[in-house]
């Protein structure tokens, strides 16, 4: 459904170390630098980390939310973990199981550096 996500970060190699550490955590390679963006692609799916175009500060969308899918809650919770050591903060619940009406979810939440909200998913069968 997605071609790319694309997010706004201020400190460009700051972005790159704290999604290098988070997304590595999920079994993803190490973000390649591609004209002073960061580049990330997996199974399909590419995420784009760069300094705004416009110029202005970068900052998060309020509603917004990047989901990142985990092969269990044991890799979601490396990924939480991961990222509260790379310098992101947790928000939303702790990291666990929620009843959604299309199944049970583990989910775990965190901000980036830059304040965007993302979340490492893994939907049970």
């Amino acid at each position: 459904m997605f071609s790319h996500i694309m997010i706004g970060a201020n400190d460009i190699e700051a972005a790159k170390a704290f999604y290098d550490t988070t997304l590595g955590a999920l079994g993803v390679r190490n973000g390649m630098m591609n004209m002073g963006r960061v580049l990330y692609m997996h199974d399909g799916g590419m995420l784009l980390v760069t300094k705004p175009i416009d110029g202005e500060a970068a900052c998060h969308a309020n509603g917004g939310t990047i989901g990142f899918a985990a092969a269990s809650p044991e890799a979601a919770d490396a990924w939480h973990a991961a990222g509260l050591a790379a310098g992101g903060t947790t928000c939303e619940d702790p990291p666990g199981v929620r009843e959604a009406p299309f199944g049970k979810l583990y989910l775990a939440y965190l901000r980036d550096p830059d304040g965007n909200k993302i979340c490492a998913m893994h939907r049970f069968a």
